[in-house]
């Protein structure tokens, strides 16, 4: 009888294919054992150890012999502080990092105690951001179409907005999804258990949970999981902590459109819910401390700018308050006042502060578990989702990997593999972000810019949206479709879109990136006719070709 690490499984299945494609061999059996990643392997014969474990690899996984000691370790480590008993994992937070690791920890057979301090459960996404955004987003574009659209013959009028009905409408969805993904979920799962409190460490193994009354309780666990999230950063403005201003959560939940809002910040969330309110009939102020997406390729923020003050925005390019006050009324709503850098005087109605989003680390005690953190409070964290101390791993907005709900959800599933003696990494060089205004904005990989920072000879093309057939039939040309390679392998290495449907679009640019295409292959690929996708056909081809040159649907 042999003992076998087996690394690269990723799921039950994987264990199952192994077992079946070495079980059919005369004189062999195996036992494979996913969630610890071992097999128990029996031979009987003249088949060779060497050969089998060769047909194991075939499959792609990582195979190593154990003596005995160390299949007496690894066997251990499900059940380090359980004797024995089922592993027990804890994770603080019920987000969608919290969840999607709970989901696959209990998959591979361990139990899982959740940790919330908030009355309802979900996180970030589904309650007070991604959703219920979106949902005002497409509300503002359709109300914006009704009185703004390129179309003869269709007449065009102001908009009649129901407040009320929309938020009522917003709401009703938001509950909607949280039972079906969450409350749902948790309650048909006999080996997920909530805890509601504050949850913090004693030490490195234990969790003490301030609850309801002074009451509190402990919690010990093998592997924890820190899946806090993030919340939103209020700059230290004179004045403004007196003052009742909204963060993306009251600016989502607002029952009255302002007739004049301000907004302080030039990044996703401060220019998704400008837009929004601005279609939606207020007077727009931004205040960017540099200039719109100050991170991102800068032909993005500077078309940006073009196009949202057309729609009516108004733009201060470095700018930052000074000072700001409010007044309430006699009558009606009070007035914020905010004195800028600039040296000039803004009053409006409400006030937005979207100006980042912090980690939400503070009051975890995290020094008495031993866990190391960044100089901005996120938990440092491998590819593998692991903290500095060995059974503790942390995913999604808390850590100091990107603030995307889709790459919580994946760090916090491969953390689960992980801490259930699975090997699982996340790779984030072919990660996609998108913003959600109109035209959306997309992008992938490296910049022009930071692809010459990491001294790779770069070439690049633009292709404005004017020489994309459906962005011509949509009458909607504002924008672009930017992709970067490195000038040696011809290999795409980013792309950068500002487009209506970016967000649908750049997909194809990822899965370019991920395997390793050259712009050749890219040009070469059949993109159907009349879709906004093919403008990465287009932008393609222009390497090579002019494209006011090709006939129409050129192959």
């Amino acid at each position: 009888m042999k003992q076998l690490k087996i690394k690269g499984m990723t799921c039950p299945s994987c264990a199952e294919g192994i077992e079946k494609k070495l079980n059919t061999l005369k004189g062999v059996e195996i036992k494979v054992c996913y969630p610890e990643g071992n097999g128990v392997l029996t031979v009987k014969g003249d088949t060779r150890l060497k050969s089998l474990i060769a047909k194991i690899e075939d499959k792609g996984y990582q195979v190593t012999e154990m003596d005995q000691k160390q299949a007496n370790t690894d066997k251990s480590t499900l059940s380090a502080a359980n004797n024995g008993q089922q592993l027990h994992v804890a994770i603080i937070g019920t987000g969608s990092g919290a969840f999607a690791g709970a989901l696959r920890a209990v998959e591979n057979g361990a139990r899982v105690t959740l940790i919330e301090r908030k009355p309802i459960i979900g996180g970030t996404c589904v309650n007070i951001g991604c959703v219920p955004s979106k949902i005002m987003i497409r509300a503002a574009h359709i109300a914006h179409l009704q009185q703004h659209h390129a179309f003869d013959g269709i007449k065009k009028h102001k908009p009649v907005i129901d407040r009320h009905q929309l938020l009522a409408q917003q709401r009703a969805r938001v509950n909607e999804l949280r039972a079906a993904k969450y409350e749902n979920i948790l309650e048909s799962n006999p080996e997920i258990s909530l805890v509601k409190g504050d949850a913090r460490f004693k030490d490195a193994n234990t969790l003490i949970v301030d609850q309801e009354h002074g009451n509190f309780t402990e919690i010990k666990a093998d592997r924890f999981l820190i899946a806090t999230g993030a919340s939103a950063s209020i700059p230290p403005i004179p004045g403004l902590a007196e003052t009742p201003y909204w963060t993306s959560t009251e600016a989502l939940e607002a029952e009255v459109l302002p007739e004049s809002l301000c907004v302080i910040g030039s990044s996703i969330v401060a220019l998704e819910l400008a837009q929004a309110y601005l279609r939606l009939g207020t007077k727009v102020t931004l205040l960017a401390r540099h200039s719109l997406l100050f991170n991102e390729d800068p032909e993005i923020g500077s078309e940006l700018h073009k196009i949202l003050e057309a729609e009516g925005m108004t733009i201060l390019d470095h700018t930052q308050a000074q000072a700001i006050s409010y007044q309430k009324g006699l009558l009606s709503s009070g007035k914020f006042t905010i004195n800028t850098t600039q040296g000039q005087t803004l009053i409006c109605d409400q006030l937005l502060i979207a100006t980042g989003r912090p980690p939400n680390t503070g009051s975890l005690g995290l020094e008495k578990a031993g866990v190391v953190m960044d100089s901005d409070g996120a938990i440092s964290v491998d590819d593998h989702m692991r903290t500095n101390i060995e059974h503790i791993y942390a995913a999604g907005d808390c850590s100091n990997q990107p603030q995307f709900v889709y790459v919580a959800a994946a760090a916090g599933t491969r953390a689960a593999i992980n801490m259930t003696g699975g090997d699982a990494a996340i790779n984030l060089s072919a990660m996609p972000a998108v913003m959600f205004t109109e035209p959306q904005m997309a992008t992938v990989g490296l910049t022009e810019a930071e692809a010459q920072h990491n001294n790779i000879k770069t070439d690049t093309r633009l292709l404005p949206l004017e020489n994309v057939p459906r962005a011509l039939a949509n009458f909607e040309t504002r924008g672009f479709v930017k992709l970067v390679i490195e000038e040696s392998s011809r290999r795409l290495i980013g792309a950068q879109i500002l487009a209506p449907e970016a967000g649908e679009m750049i997909q194809t640019a990822v899965l370019a990136i991920h395997n390793q295409m050259t712009i050749e292959d890219l040009a070469g690929q059949l993109f159907p006719y009349l879709t906004m996708v093919e403008g990465i056909k287009l932008c393609a081809q222009t390497f090579n070709k002019d494209v006011k040159e090709l006939s129409c649907c050129a192959g």
